[in-house]
């Protein structure tokens, strides 16, 4: 072996390791792309389920009222008929209303609550990604 083979032999293993190195990077850029992709889909899916709690709130808002105040009425009339006074039988049929309000809120706020919006796949795959890019950097 002379001189110029070990140069030439180093050159090549250069070059193989400058290779690599892009290789590297090229995978690292993709994973990257792929996990942005990932983090779409999954923000989008979220944020179906957020607009569609939302829907149900403003659908229930609007609906229920017509038959709350009718049902209010025709408690208020029966407990009047049952010789209840006017204000305690009206003050009654509001109590019943709030109950319903409050249990329809809280359904609400329930599908709206931030912890079943966080994109909890994306966040496992980037920590993979971490370690995974680690190990190609060693």
């Amino acid at each position: 072996m002379t001189i110029q083979d070990d140069v030439k032999t180093g050159r090549d293993d250069l070059r193989a390791v400058s290779g690599l190195f892009g290789d590297a990077l090229s995978q690292a850029a993709k994973l990257f792309q792929n996990e942005v992709d990932l983090a779409k889909a999954e923000l989008t899916e979220k944020a179906q389920t957020m607009g569609a709690a939302i829907g149900f709130l403003v659908g229930g808002a609007i609906l229920v009222i017509p038959a709350l105040v009718m049902a209010l009425f025709a408690l208020s009339a029966a407990l009047i008929s049952a010789g209840w006074s006017q204000p305690l039988s009206y003050l009654s049929s509001a109590v019943v209303a709030a109950a319903i309000a409050g249990l329809l809120v809280a359904m609400g706020m329930n599908r709206l609550d931030s912890k079943k919006l966080i994109p909890r796949e994306t966040m496992q795959q980037l920590a993979k990604d971490k370690n995974t890019v680690k190990g190609m950097a060693r």
